[in-house]
């Protein structure tokens, strides 16, 4: 029997990536008492990189929205790794810090950023509102357009 979110997940066509493996010398994620730390996340999902670029220059700021969603599926990949499986364990997302690779001129990080905010409040509700930073930086790992790092608590 499926659980609360992952009958929400069902209900929003939402299926989760097998979670990222590290490209370096870190770990997904850590738990520190009731709080969990996923590693940034980039925007590919699988061999697809799609989002590969900079918003404002290679891509739109629709595709960069669309990259910040994919970057938060892989947290939520890893989240759920942490869970046991169980995405019903979690409390409240604390907060996400969207990094996105951004042309010099472009300002729109707040609009990209909400590809990963709506997705997370979409599937978790009044549990999924979160403190946020959303950050133009001049690139990002894998030439990836959005990179996303998360903290949770869980139960």
């Amino acid at each position: 029997m499926s659980g609360r979110i992952d009958a929400r997940l069902a209900q929003l066509a939402v299926e989760l990536p097998a979670p990222p493996v590290p490209v370096a010398a870190y770990v997904p994620y850590v738990q520190t008492g009731n709080l969990v730390f996923i590693s940034g996340q980039v925007s590919f999902l699988g061999d697809d990189d799609s989002s590969a670029g900079k918003v404002g220059a290679d891509l739109t700021p629709e595709q960069g929205q669309q990259a910040a969603r994919n970057s938060a599926l892989n947290s939520l990949a890893h989240l759920k790794n942490a869970c046991g499986g169980d995405l019903d364990r979690v409390k409240r997302c604390v907060g996400l810090r969207i990094y996105v690779a951004s042309a010099p001129d472009f300002t729109g990080q707040p609009a990209v950023g909400n590809g990963a905010s709506e997705l997370v409040v979409e599937i978790f509700g009044d549990a999924g509102k979160h403190s946020r930073a959303a950050v133009g930086v001049t690139a990002l790992p894998l030439n990836c357009a959005v990179e996303v790092e998360s903290v949770w608590e869980i139960d």
